[in-house]
């Protein structure tokens, strides 16, 4: 079974300061307690929204332990690879 016990309060906050840093406007639905329905509302500088959310156990290398996040974009029709906060927040903000 996938688990998400990965997305914890702190893992959540570094996300936030990610896009907050890049500059870019985000929200949160408030299933911090509930990580498995945990998601994140990003619009980049094109208005386009993205949806970032934890990957599941058994996407996350043991190698890469700090990339817990995937994002997709409807608009792009595209998804990334999982990714770490940063990476998820210079993705969004370097989108063509």
């Amino acid at each position: 079974m996938a688990t998400f016990s990965h997305a914890t309060p702190e893992r959540c906050a570094q996300l936030g300061r990610a896009l907050t840093a890049a500059g870019l406007t985000w929200s949160d639905n408030g299933q911090q307690g509930a990580p498995q329905f945990l998601t994140y509302t990003v619009t980049d500088s094109h208005g386009r929204t993205w949806r970032i959310s934890p990957a599941t156990s058994f996407q996350i290398s043991p190698s890469a332990p700090r990339q817990i996040w995937q994002t997709s974009c409807p608009a792009l029709m595209t998804t990334t690879p999982v990714l770490s906060a940063r990476q998820v927040a210079e993705h969004i903000r370097d989108a063509a």
